[in-house]
């Protein structure tokens, strides 16, 4: 961006003490015609961006307008991607801003660190524009809550990344289970179990000369710059990102929550147990964990994040769905319905649910193109209250103390499905990965009370838990009010 441009920026926004912001309105985010072209800026190029990339890139009448990275390399080499696949008057730019300016620009696809997503959204609603933005859309509660806010003013198209949203076979199974088909649903579960390894620990340093450091860090406030962050192991910072559970888990999670009856917005308690084990390396956030949290009809969604690697590790990013009368669903994709008692599973038949084809890419253009919001595979309230779900477990598991490394660490209370759960995450870790049990420590979290219209803490803990709402931010990166948006 221009010195004269940020000028202006930061000269229209200083009275209001908030981050520089472009103003739009409803009608700026309308494109011509279906017949158009569609210009995207992409933000963000290192590993999810090439999706992103290819993605929209294949669809005809799409156009490439702008690459965004604060890292020189990655900017070079995709623009010389998108350019020889026919993408002759893209840019490559540092500063997202910049692509927002433009008036021809029509929407934004984030693929950046997720302390970014939420940022670059509202700007982009505020300047007009569409947004496809990568899971989860928010790095903490309160800036998810002024994404809302803001696509509500502008009227903006605003798609979350989760594929699964796109996938009608899941949407069908949901619409029976809604039906009642099978009963009342008790428990959605959701897992992100995939190996992964530890990220050693890197001393603080001076910022590759190719890294535009403060444009990188935006809103977060970071104090020294490592070689751990750039350019994926930042999901294992807190400041920066959160975690395998709204990382991968995001996707499953949404899937838990998508299943949770519609007059179900947040849930009222949330609590985690989990640790870091084996790796003895400089990450900050769980490898293992257990979460749940209840609905006030009294559903509840589970969740379990298992990555430490072993002989033998079975690999489970899935979902399952249990039910009152003791009935199970083992899967979200191709579903067997196990009836109570039985270890035999019936195909379950699925007529297509209520998606807008074209997959992940082609339903987001297609909103675009229509103008229509509610179009939108996972629209900007089901992001929100998707990513809330795992920023409520995450913030319990934060506030959590170490108690022994055995079945009864966790506080479950006479819930007896969580125990039952917990028991057999457990058993993987002592008996499979080894964990020593007189020597290790689980971290358990307080359960932490919700209100679901307000969106703060109460009871015991509040203060803590509600101090974890919103992060701080750089200055010129803050996040607005939301009524202020």
């Amino acid at each position: 961006m221009s010195s004269l441009n940020r000028r202006r920026f930061v000269k229209n926004t200083a009275a209001a003490g908030v981050a520089p912001l472009i103003i739009g309105t409803k009608s700026s985010a309308k494109v011509k015609g279906a017949n158009d072209r569609l210009r995207i800026a992409v933000a963000g190029l290192n590993g999810r961006g090439g999706s992103h990339l290819g993605g929209f890139g294949g669809i005809k009448d799409v156009e490439i307008a702008y690459v965004a990275d604060p890292d020189s390399r990655a900017r070079d080499r995709r623009l010389n991607e998108v350019r020889s696949r026919g993408h002759k008057n893209c840019k490559a730019v540092v500063d997202i801003r910049e692509a927002l300016e433009d008036p021809e620009v029509d929407a934004i696809s984030v693929a950046t660190p997720n302390h970014w997503h939420s940022l670059m959204t509202i700007w982009a609603a505020q300047a007009g524009k569409h947004v496809y933005v990568e899971k989860p859309m928010s790095h903490d509660v309160e800036e998810g809550r002024v994404a809302v806010a803001a696509q509500k003013k502008y009227g903006v198209v605003i798609q979350h990344g989760t594929q699964r949203r796109s996938s009608a076979e899941i949407a069908g199974l949901h619409e029976m289970i809604k039906a009642g088909t099978w009963g009342k649903l008790k428990i959605a579960y959701g897992y992100c179990c995939k190996p992964r390894g530890g990220i050693g620990t890197k001393g603080a340093s001076s910022p590759p000369e190719n890294l535009d450091w403060d444009t990188w860090k935006g809103p977060a406030v970071i104090d020294d710059y490592h070689g751990n962050y750039v350019h994926y192991n930042w999901h294992w910072f807190w400041k920066t990102g959160n975690g395998d559970l709204n990382n991968q888990g995001t996707h499953q999670l949404d899937v838990a929550r998508w299943a949770i009856d519609d007059d179900q917005t947040h849930p009222v308690r949330a609590m985690a147990i989990g640790g870091r084990f084996q790796w003895n390396d400089q990450g900050e956030t769980p490898n293992t964990m257990f979460g749940l949290a209840q609905y006030p009809n009294g559903q509840y969604c589970f969740f379990n994040v298992r990555n430490v690697n072993y002989k033998g590790y079975q690999r489970q990013v899935k979902n399952e769905y249990y039910f009152e009368d003791g009935g199970r669903i083992l899967s979200d994709t191709n579903a067997h319905y196990y009836k109570p008692g039985s270890d035999k599973g019936e195909k379950i038949k699925i007529s297509g649910g209520k998606v807008t084809p074209g997959g992940n890419w082609g339903s987001f253009v297609a909103a675009c193109r229509a103008n229509k919001p509610e179009m939108a595979n996972g629209d900007v309230m089901e992001a929100h209250y998707g990513c809330v779900v795992g920023h409520l477990m995450n913030n319990s598991y934060r506030l959590g103390k170490k108690v022994p490394f055995n079945k009864k660490a966790g506080t479950f209370g006479d819930n007896k499905d969580a125990a039952e759960h917990f028991g057999i995450l457990h058993d993987v870790m002592e008996k499979g990965c080894k964990i020593p049990v007189d020597k290790e420590h689980y971290t358990v979290g307080p359960w932490l009370t919700f209100d679901p219209k307000t969106e703060r803490h109460t009871g015991e803990f509040a203060a803590e838990a509600n101090a974890l709402l919103k992060d701080p931010n750089n200055k010129g990166f803050e996040v607005p009010d939301a009524a202020k948006v």
